[in-house]
């Protein structure tokens, strides 16, 4: 299968091709449990969550500065009020726009070519990425709008954490590195353009270190036989009973001790 924009996220593409959202679907991140039932249901398209305002917020920006704002409007009317303007969260999410067009530096990062698609063979899995400014023989950019950017975020056993890992995005670092690698022979740093959503947008480039992605590169290595396996039908997958997914598809069949409702925590 030859990917475009227009078939990128077809149901096609997402059996075919293990993507680095798919992957933590799966297994998760260090701050998000994975679910194995619900990453099927959604290869499967049996199951589509809903679109939440973080998510809408942070794609009205990619949107912009992929040039097809106009479109993203389109297809989430969900973002104006019913008078006709945009929804406050999405007026801010212009102005996180107008602040990261003023900074000269964070603009040149975001001068790469657009949305470049790229896929590969790694650890026995047909990978696609899609990455946000390619810069080619010289850097891969990822343009992330996060809720704050220097928020230490808690883990037990792991202590605090900066946003990086906690999301997983050590993980796609490792796996875009790889696949261009993989397609140019060339393995080229990796830097997170990043901007918060606060009243006053903090941005900032951050290069992800090398020692990372080697680390996250080796637990996908790991974990991906068994999500090959799933995909396959090879396996039935595990519910997490945590997700929206199990929430909404829970069969009841015994009774649970009160300790049992924070097993997850």
């Amino acid at each position: 299968m030859i990917l475009t924009q227009e078939n990128y996220f077809s149901k096609k593409a997402n059996s075919e091709y293990l993507s680095v959202s798919q992957y933590k679907n799966f297994v998760g991140s260090l701050g998000q449990m994975g679910c194995e039932a619900k990453a099927m249901a959604e290869v499967r398209e049996d199951w589509k969550g809903k679109k939440s305002t973080a998510l809408l917020v942070g794609s009205y920006v990619d949107a912009h500065f992929e040039g097809t704002l106009s479109l993203f409007k389109a297809q989430n009317p969900e973002i104006f009020t019913k008078a006709g303007p945009l929804k406050a969260e999405y007026k801010r999410a212009d102005e996180v726009i107008n602040r990261i067009e003023r900074d000269e530096y964070f603009m040149r990062h975001m001068a790469g070519k657009k949305q470049v698609i790229m896929t590969g063979e790694l650890f026995g899995v047909k990978w696609k990425i899609k990455i946000d400014s390619y810069f080619p023989d010289t850097l891969i950019v990822d343009l992330k709008c996060m809720k704050s950017l220097r928020e230490a975020n808690w883990l037990k056993d792991y202590g605090y954490m900066n946003f990086i890992r906690y999301w997983g995005y050590d993980i796609q670092a490792a796996v875009y590195q790889k696949i261009v690698e993989i397609n140019t022979g060339k393995k080229l740093p990796f830097k997170i353009a990043g901007a918060s959503k606060e009243d006053y947008p903090d941005i900032e480039i951050i290069q992800v270190e090398q020692l990372l992605m080697d680390e996250a590169l080796a637990g996908i290595e790991d974990n991906v036989p068994k999500i090959l396996a799933l995909k396959n039908g090879e396996y039935d997958p595990i519910r997490c009973e945590c997700c929206d997914y199990c929430r909404h598809t829970r069969i009841l069949t015994h009774s649970i001790w009160a300790d049992d409702l924070l097993l997850n925590v």
